[in-house]
């Protein structure tokens, strides 16, 4: 009778163990292979500002807008989102704790991206480009200095709002 509690006891534990891991893997924030949340590619500004996940950073006055993601605010000179008139949401930038449904995060090495996405290449302006499992109208950028990811972002394909 004691092996038996003791064993219920022990199975009892491990799950609760194990379900706390899976509700914490499940929270960590993912950026990917539509967008952050609610927030997706491609959705109008209206559409993306009826989310109530956005807040205006500029206005784009004709052009691009920049936006922030309410929960994650980006410094003073840069922002997390960019709405295109004729796109839609173009790009959504990472922020802190945010990984790839692939695992790749800020402080990912070189290694465990390439691992992630094999197709991985540098583009003109130093960045490397993945193609975005999932979603064939999308690319992830990440900047990697000294073997680590120190940034990344998802964006249409054909994207107008920047470079």
């Amino acid at each position: 009778m004691v092996k038996k509690m003791i064993g219920t006891s022990v199975l009892a534990a491990s799950l609760v163990v194990s379900g706390a891991t899976v509700a914490s893997a499940q929270a960590k924030p993912t950026l990917g292979p539509y967008g952050y949340g609610a927030v997706k590619l491609g959705m109008s500004a209206k559409k993306a500002r009826a989310t109530g996940a956005l807040v205006l950073k500029f206005p784009g006055g004709g052009g691009c807008s920049g936006w922030d993601l309410k929960k994650f605010r980006s410094p003073k000179n840069q922002v997390g989102v960019w709405i295109s008139p004729r796109l839609g949401v173009a790009a959504i930038y990472a922020r802190k704790n945010m990984r790839t449904p692939e695992g790749i995060k800020v402080g990912s090495t070189f290694a465990q991206l390439k691992a992630a996405y094999p197709g991985v290449k540098k583009n003109f302006y130093g960045m490397y480009t993945a193609r975005v499992p999932g979603n064939k109208k999308a690319l992830y950028t990440f900047g990697v200095e000294k073997g680590k990811v120190i940034e990344f972002g998802i964006m249409l394909k054909n994207q107008d709002c920047f470079g």
